[in-house]
């Protein structure tokens, strides 16, 4: 199963990220937070709580009502890595 062990924002909405797998990969939050139009999302669009998030579970986790699942993650911060495409379509990720 693949977990999300470090999490340090980088800024611009990007968290810099470290898997259970020693992959270690940025992903932009930007447009999953800014195109998302569900309320939970709203909250985060003011970057003060953006960055109030924490590592646990798992995953990351903003004022214990929002996570996100460590394969989004994980698919955000490699999404161009052309050995991963297969992974990402098993995960419905792309098409």
């Amino acid at each position: 199963m693949l977990e999300v062990k470090q999490a340090i924002y980088t800024g611009e909405y990007t968290l810099r990220l470290v898997f259970n797998n020693g992959m270690e990969g940025t992903a932009d939050l930007k447009e999953t937070i800014f195109d998302d139009k569900r309320a939970v999302f709203s909250v985060l669009k003011e970057e003060t709580n953006f960055k109030n998030f924490k590592v646990e579970h798992s995953t990351v986790i903003w004022s214990d009502q929002l996570d996100l699942a460590s394969e989004y993650l994980f698919f955000l911060a490699f999404r161009d890595k052309l050995e991963l495409q297969e992974q990402f379509k098993s995960w419905g990720y792309i098409n």
